[in-house]
C-alpha cells in the first residue's frame, strides 16, 4: 500500500514546472500545482491501485495533481455524499473538476441527485461540476435510456444565461454530448438548443449556436446514422 509521501514523490519526479505557464493560458490554475501531465498521473494511479483512504489523504494535500490522482484511485462504492460535498466546494480549476467527474463522481450511486442539486448552486465550479457530470454520463453511460438525459434539458435551459466561462462551457458541453448519443437525442438536443437560442441573452445564444453547429454537422449526422444502422 502506497503512502501519501510516496505518491507525492512519484508526482514530483514527473513534474515539469516549465509547462505551468502554458497551462495557465488554457485557464488551468497553476497555484499548488507541480506540472504533471494527465497521462503521467494515470500511470501513477495505475501503479498505486484503488485505495479510497489514500485518495482522501491525497485530496487533503491541496496539490492539484494529487487531487486528480485521488479521483483516479478513489473507490465509487465507498464514495459518500459528505465526501462529494467536501470535495466539490474545494475544486478551483476546470481540469480538476472534469477529471474528478470522469474518474469518480460519475460512478456514484447518487450522481443524478447531486447533478440536480449542484446545478442550482451559485459557486462557479460547483455548478460546472453538475454539467460536466451530465456531459460525462452522456459519453460513458451506455445503458441509460433517452429519458435519463431528456430530463436534463430544463436544467440546461435554466442555466444557459450564466455568463461565467467555466459554467457556460460546461452547459454547452452537456448539451452537445447529449445530442451526440443517438439520432433521437440529437434531434431533441437540437430542438432544445433552438429554444435556448430564442432567449434574449448573449451567453444563451452562444451556447445554442455552438451546439447546433456541431450537432447538425455532417460529421455528427453521418456517425449517428451509421451507429443507428449498425
Amino acid at each position: 500500500m502506497a503512502t501519501v509521501e510516496e505518491v507525492l514523490e512519484l508526482l514530483k519526479s514527473k513534474a515539469k514546472t516549465d509547462q505551468l505557464e502554458g497551462m495557465a493560458k488554457f485557464g488551468i490554475v497553476t497555484e499548488h500545482r507541480l506540472g504533471v501531465s494527465v497521462p503521467d498521473m494515470r500511470k501513477i494511479a495505475k501503479e498505486v491501485g484503488k485505495d479510497h483512504e489514500l485518495a482522501l489523504k491525497l485530496w487533503d494535500t491541496g496539490i492539484l495533481e494529487a487531487r486528480i490522482v485521488a479521483g483516479m484511485i478513489g473507490e465509487p462504492e465507498k464514495l459518500t455524499e459528505e465526501q462529494m460535498e467536501a470535495w466539490v466546494v474545494e475544486i478551483n480549476s476546470w481540469d480538476v473538476c472534469d477529471q474528478t467527474c470522469i474518474n469518480l463522481f460519475e460512478k456514484s450511486a447518487i450522481v443524478q441527485k447531486k447533478i440536480i442539486e449542484w446545478s442550482q448552486r451559485e459557486e462557479e465550479f460547483v455548478k460546472r461540476t453538475a454539467f460536466a457530470l451530465i456531459a460525462c454520463l452522456a459519453w460513458h453511460d451506455k445503458e441509460a435510456g433517452d429519458d435519463a438525459f431528456i430530463q436534463y434539458f430544463p436544467l440546461i435551459q435554466r442555466e444557459a444565461t450564466d455568463p461565467r466561462n467555466f459554467v457556460k462551457k460546461a452547459v454547452n458541453w452537456a448539451l452537445r454530448n447529449i445530442g451526440k448519443r443517438n439520432l433521437n437525442l440529437n434531434q431533441a438536443a437540437i430542438q432544445a438548443a433552438k429554444q435556448i437560442k430564442e432567449i434574449d441573452d448573449k451567453t444563451a445564444r452562444w451556447i445554442a449556436s455552438n451546439a447546433i453547429r456541431e450537432l447538425e454537422s455532417d460529421k455528427v449526422q453521418e456517425r449517428l446514422r451509421t451507429k443507428a444502422g449498425g
